[in-house]
Order: C-alpha cells, then sequence, then structure tokens
C-alpha cells in the first residue's frame, strides 16, 4: 500500500512537472534575430578556441597534478568542434525552447573534456539564464538547474580556470550593467505606462464629458418636442375660452376640456422623458416614488404613427384644419423610427399653429417600398397673438433625428404661398 502511494505520489509530481505555469514564449521577430546572433558569435569564438587548442603542445604540470591534455588531431578537433557548435547553435532556440536547450548545453558541457571545458561553458551559463527566465515549467526548471548547475561544476579537476583572469573583471561588470539597463528599462516602460494611463483617463473623462453634453442636448430636444405642442394648443384653447366665456359658456367648457386633456398629454409624454433621470435602482425609491407607481403604471409608449390620428384631432380642436391622407400598404416599422416620423408630423402642426394662425393643415404619410414620406403643408397664415419667435430648434433636432435613420428633412415655402415640411426616411429591405 505504502509503495503504491509512493508511485502515485510520483506520478502526479511528474504530472505536475509537465504542466506549465504560464502561456508558452513567443519571442518576438527582433527577439529570435538577436538570440540567432548570439548563438553564432558563440559558435564562432568557441569553434576558434577548439582550433587554438587542438594546436597547442602538451604542456607539463607540476609534481603531484592530474594530467588532463585537451585532444589533438583531427579527431580531437572534430570532437571540439561538433561540442561547440551544438552548445551554441542550441542558443538560438533559448527563449522558445529553454528548458530543452537548457537540457542539450548541459550534455554538451558534461561531454566536453576538462581543459577546454570553456567550450561550452558560456554557453551554459545563457542556458541557465534563459531557463530560469524564460520556462514556463517552474517546477520542471527548480528541480532541473541545481542538477544541472551540480553536474557541471563538480565534474572534471582541470588545474586551469574555465575563465581567464583577465576576464573576471569582464564577468562580473556585464551583469551588472545588464541589471542596470534592465532597471533603467523598467523604470522608462514605467513612465511610459503612467503617461499612457493619465491620457487614457483624460480621453475617458473628455468622452464622458461629451456623452453627458450630447444627453443634456438630447432630453432638451426631446423635451421640447413633448411639451411645445401641447403647450402652444392649450394656449389657444385657453385664449378662446376667455374670449367666448360670457358669450358661449358651453363651448368656453369644451375648450378648457380640450386644454385639460392637453395638459394631461404633454404631462403623460414629460413623464416617459423624465423617467430617463429618475430612474431608481432595486431597492431604492421614496414614499413619493411608491405614490407615483400607480399613475407610471398607467403612461402609455412612446407614440407612433398609429397616434396621429388623435394628434390631428387635437388640432383641429385648436381651431386648424388639418387633413390627414395615408397611401400605401402600412408595414411595421422600428418605434424609434415611427416615433421620428410622428415628431415630424407634430412640430410641423405646432409651428402652423403658431405662426399661420387662420391657415389649413395636411398631413401626407406615404409608405414605399423602400422609404417612408412624412409631408406637411399648409396654407400660410398670420403669426398667432403672443406667438414667441422661433429658434429652429425642433427643426434642428427632427434633422438629427431623421440622421439616425439615414433620412433627411427638407424645409421651405411652397411658390403657392404657406410652408412646407417633408422627411425621406429610407426602410430596410424585408
Amino acid at each position: 500500500m505504502d509503495v503504491r502511494t509512493t508511485l502515485e505520489r510520483m506520478r502526479e509530481v511528474i504530472r505536475d512537472a509537465r504542466r506549465p505555469t504560464g502561456p508558452p514564449p513567443r519571442p518576438a521577430r527582433r527577439a529570435r534575430q538577436f538570440d540567432a546572433l548570439l548563438a553564432l558569435v558563440i559558435g564562432a569564438a568557441t569553434v576558434h578556441y577548439a582550433v587554438d587548442n587542438s594546436e597547442q603542445p602538451v604542456r607539463d604540470f607540476a609534481p603531484g597534478v592530474i594530467r588532463h591534455a585537451p585532444p589533438t588531431g583531427l579527431g580531437g578537433l572534430a570532437l571540439m568542434a561538433t561540442l561547440a557548435l551544438v552548445a551554441s547553435a542550441a542558443l538560438a532556440l533559448r527563449r522558445r525552447y529553454p528548458l530543452a536547450v537548457l537540457c542539450v548545453v548541459t550534455a554538451a558541457a558534461l561531454l566536453t573534456p576538462y581543459d577546454v571545458s570553456r567550450l561550452t561553458f558560456y554557453a551554459f551559463v545563457i542556458a541557465v539564464y534563459s531557463a530560469a527566465v524564460y520556462s514556463p515549467y517552474r517546477e520542471a526548471t527548480l528541480a532541473t538547474l541545481p542538477v544541472a548547475i551540480l553536474l557541471v561544476g563538480t565534474t572534471g579537476n582541470s588545474d586551469t580556470p574555465i575563465v581567464p583572469n583577465q576576464y573576471i573583471a569582464l564577468l562580473i561588470l556585464v551583469p551588472m550593467g545588464v541589471a542596470a539597463l534592465g532597471v533603467r528599462t523598467w523604470r522608462l516602460r514605467t513612465d511610459e505606462g503612467r503617461t499612457r494611463l493619465s491620457a487614457l483617463e483624460r480621453e475617458q473623462s473628455e468622452a464622458l464629458r461629451r456623452a453627458v453634453e450630447h444627453e443634456r442636448a438630447r432630453i432638451a430636444r426631446e423635451l421640447h418636442d413633448v411639451v411645445t405642442h401641447n403647450v402652444s394648443v392649450m394656449i389657444i384653447q385657453a385664449g378662446a375660452a376667455r374670449k367666448i366665456m360670457k358669450t358661449s359658456p358651453e363651448q368656453a367648457g369644451e375648450a378648457l376640456l380640450a386644454v385639460e386633456a392637453g395638459g394631461r398629454a404633454a404631462m403623460t409624454e414629460l413623464r416617459h422623458v423624465m423617467g430617463l433621470l429618475t430612474m431608481a435602482g432595486p431597492g431604492e425609491g421614496t414614499d413619493e416614488s411608491a405614490d407615483m407607481a400607480g399613475t407610471e403604471a398607467e403612461l402609455a409608449p412612446q407614440p407612433g404613427l398609429g397616434q396621429l390620428e388623435v394628434l390631428v384631432g387635437r388640432v383641429r380642436d385648436a381651431g386648424l384644419p388639418v387633413e390627414l391622407t395615408v397611401t400605401g400598404p402600412p408595414c411595421p416599422l422600428p418605434p424609434g423610427l415611427e416615433l421620428a416620423a410622428y415628431r415630424v408630423v407634430q412640430e410641423a402642426l405646432t409651428n402652423t399653429v403658431k405662426h399661420a394662425s387662420g391657415a389649413t393643415a395636411a398631413v401626407i404619410v406615404e409608405y414605399g417600398p423602400d422609404r417612408l414620406r412624412v409631408e406637411v403643408t399648409d396654407t400660410g397664415g398670420h403669426r398667432g397673438a403672443g406667438a414667441p419667435t422661433g429658434n429652429g430648434r425642433g427643426l434642428i433636432g427632427l434633422r438629427e433625428r431623421l440622421a439616425v435613420y439615414d433620412g433627411t428633412l427638407s424645409t421651405g415655402r411652397r411658390l403657392t404661398g404657406g410652408y412646407r415640411v417633408e422627411a425621406l426616411i429610407p426602410l430596410e429591405a424585408p
């Protein structure tokens, strides 16, 4: 039982060691080019070292010192050159396969004769560094590194140092310089990251500000569209009721009923818009919001082309004769598109009521195969008493609404007198 448990634990350890703890390294093109150049430089230097040592005469050693002579002749040269080329060529893949490169270079270092350990020593140092930095198999790397260093460090007893004495200072200063360069690069990248983050925060703040301004403008246009029409009709009806209050009380009562209906309609549509600003999340709200729950439940949806008869009826009650004509087979349209078309008729009739008192108006809704045409015309008249001077905001809002659906709005005076508003909205093919 203990043996089986031990074997199972060993298998789990092996499986864990084979699992990567990070994504596989994908070196960039410049990094691959640098590694290839590094392998070429190390290979050329070590092959040159192998050629020099194959031609060196056997040295005499002091008494009692074990004599290890480098291999000589063509066979020795071929062995040393092969080991040097294998160890250095493997470095070209040190970022992509760091653990495999370490194993190959370690094997080459163990096969290298004692007195020419310099052939593979530098490649071994680079392979150890690469495995520690780039290998995604952290557990396997932590287990392999000390074994490789122990094997290479305890193999052989050469009486000559692997690194020449004149290069020891260089061997210390180069890593220090690389470390300093790395710290400097890290600081530069940190500063660049902070700069980019600050710029991104500024861009997000600016985008948020523009979004808020756009939303405020949209709500202002919506309030204008919702309120202006109904309030204009209410003013006219209230003025008519005041004038005939004494002479025709019944007609005055009807006018006041129309004022009441227009006020209710204005409040209903106004709540739709204000609901965008007063929405409360789950569990939020006050007693006032609870009291309004019943009222909000009775609110009608946003108006569409189906409510044009009601709109025209209210305008007729205000004293403006209006003729509504619908041509073509009606088809289902997106709610937003219907709302935009409804607002065109509403805005045009409102302007007629305010600025063309005594005129007659005509509304034409034409369903075409590929577009919807809405036209509102009037015969012209005089400005109503107390009518304010228009600022064009209503028409600007209509153009922006229609632009969402690639629609166009054309306005202008007619040759026969009066004013004409025409909206063309393309329809998607079924």
